[in-house]
């Protein structure tokens, strides 16, 4: 009996379990056998690994061959055990040593001629192996940056069966023949991108640069997006089409500070899985932003689906914006189905073999029309739309939803004069961006000996228990939770959002003002001065509309 083993990795939504691949070699009938709950995909790779080997001028053992995936109550699906099952089968088979892949972890598919193909979720793999002790993993050649990503891992990269045998063995290095054709995509980075995402807005996509002085008028509206990307603070925008919403959403990434090295790390984990890292772009950096559409399905937004288990836009929206276009159009389900992950940062999706967890800590910003046709409370807009139309087209957004979501800003129609003169006083992307980094790092200070790193995520009761705010401040919001204007929960998110303009005008702790401009960002009541001159930063220049 001759036996051999080595380690690859089956992923279970974003986390990892390292797998025991184990082959086993005994007289008998010629016969392979896969057994550990593989899937469809796994199961072919009998074929596909034998076909390797051949073609890779390796004799096939004319055995009883037996390979077991180890736990095998997990359940493993995809192709990327093939190159761990051929190097198990070559070791049982003494072509090669089996101690030199017994503390390897491999993970790659094999072509039918012996070249070793990428796979999906190899960063998320690697992670796992480094926390289970794994110090040098095998992947394919063009997956080799995204596994090097993770500290303290030894990476070889291959381009076939035949280059792995000859590290293994000390041999010679044979060279393998590029076949990309020039103005073709490379084939063998095909399964790394699946097509048909449906959603515009994700990592890697093409986009012209955006820049907020791009953006007319909307004074109060640019400060309500400079607040909630300091506080990471939920963000509705309600007004009438043309009037800059979806302008104002592109432009929420640009705002928000360039992902910390862990932070990046789970980004990718999650675009590697789901397919959608783009090639040649090992790590992605800054805040993703997902914008999908409004006939988007629930698996799609919150993740799942039939077989293997996707992340949804939630969890590709994971540190940074999902944009909700046309929000009332979204079916009920979907939006209410958001509530569960706005407060644990996290999706939970059940199914019949188990349940699986996606990161979901994203910053919602919602976007829509007062009424089906849009010019409903415009004056002159001439509105066709019944009382009864404008009800159920505003209550499509459930209160439970709304009461997440700590800035609900009203986008007025942008006048002539801001429109057709050019406005020197809009400050840029990167002014914005600049003032968002010093309150972050305000409350980043303050929150040093807590879990938590932005407003948005300190608890209500360490908001009312631990910080003081200033003589005073809370007077007018424990009127209004007295008249039941307020919610316990509204309470809580206009605190966070008054520590966060607090932030912003760099005070200690939030005062009078700094509630006031927290309420009527919260309930739409204006209480007396415009937001735009009650808060730091850019003034309204003289002579244009307040909405």
């Amino acid at each position: 009996m001759a036996f051999a083993r080595t380690c690859s990795v089956a992923l279970v939504g974003v986390d990892g379990v390292v797998v025991e691949v184990q082959a086993d070699l005994e007289p008998g009938v010629a016969a392979f056998s896969l057994v550990g709950l593989p899937d469809k995909a796994l199961s072919e790779a009998r074929d596909r690994v034998r076909a390797a080997v051949v073609n890779s001028g390796e004799p096939w053992p004319q055995r009883k061959l037996t390979v077991g995936l180890s736990p095998a109550s997990v359940p493993k699906s995809g192709s990327g055990f093939d190159l761990a099952v051929a190097c198990a089968v070559l070791a049982a088979a003494e072509r090669l040593d089996p101690s030199t892949i017994a503390e390897l972890l491999i993970i790659g598919e094999l072509g039918l001629d012996g070249r070793v193909r990428p796979v999906r979720g190899v960063l998320p793999s690697v992670l796992a192996a480094a926390e289970a002790g794994y110090r040098q993993v095998v992947v394919a050649e063009q997956t080799a940056a995204e596994a090097a990503l993770v500290p303290g891992v030894s990476v070889i990269g291959v381009r076939s069966l035949r280059q792995l045998i000859a590290v293994l063995t000390n041999a010679p290095v044979p060279e393998e023949a590029d076949d990309t054709v020039a103005g073709r995509p490379d084939p063998m980075l095909a399964g790394l991108m699946l097509p048909g995402s449906g959603m515009r807005g994700l990592a890697g996509q093409a986009s012209a640069p955006v820049d907020l002085a791009d953006v007319a008028g909307q004074y109060e509206a640019r400060r309500a997006l400079e607040i909630a990307a300091a506080g990471g603070h939920h963000l509705y925008l309600k007004g009438p089409p043309g009037a800059g919403k979806t302008m104002l959403a592109e432009r929420l990434p640009a705002l928000l500070p360039p992902l910390t090295q862990s932070e990046a790390l789970e980004v990718t984990a999650v675009h590697s899985v789901a397919g959608l890292l783009p090639p040649g772009r090992p790590l992605i950096a800054g805040p993703p932003y997902c914008a999908p559409h409004h006939s988007t399905t629930m698996p799609a937004i919150v993740g799942g689906g039939s077989g293997l288990p996707r992340p949804g836009a939630v969890s590709l929206a994971h540190r940074g914006v999902l944009f909700l276009d046309e929000a009332p159009e979204f079916p009920v389900r979907v939006l209410d189905a958001l509530r569960q992950p706005l407060e644990s940062g996290e999706v939970v999706i059940a199914r019949s073999a188990g349940s699986l967890r996606l990161p979901a800590r994203f910053l919602l910003c919602l976007a829509a029309n007062p009424c089906p046709c849009g010019r409903h409370s415009l004056r002159g807009g001439g509105c066709e739309c019944t009382s009864v139309m404008v009800n159920r087209y505003q209550g499509r957004l459930s209160g439970p939803l709304l009461d997440r979501v700590d800035l609900q800003v009203q986008v007025a129609p942008v006048t002539r004069a801001e429109l057709m003169e050019h406005d020197s006083t809009a400050e840029t992307t990167a002014t914005v961006a600049a003032r968002v980094r010093e309150a972050r790092n305000r409350a980043a200070a303050r929150l040093a000996d807590t879990p938590w790193r932005t407003n948005a995520e300190v608890p209500g009761h360490h908001l009312r228990t631990r910080w003081e705010l200033a003589p005073g401040a809370m007077t007018e919001a424990a009127s209004q939770l007295e008249r039941g204007l307020l919610t316990a929960r509204g309470l809580d998110r206009v605190l966070r959002v008054a520590w966060t303009v607090a932030d912003l005008a760099g005070r200690q702790r939030p005062d009078q003002r700094d509630l006031r401009t927290a309420l009527v960002l919260r309930t739409g009541v204006d209480h007396g001065l415009p937001l735009a001159g009650r808060t730091a930063g850019s003034q309204r220049p003289a002579g244009s509309r307040r909405a």
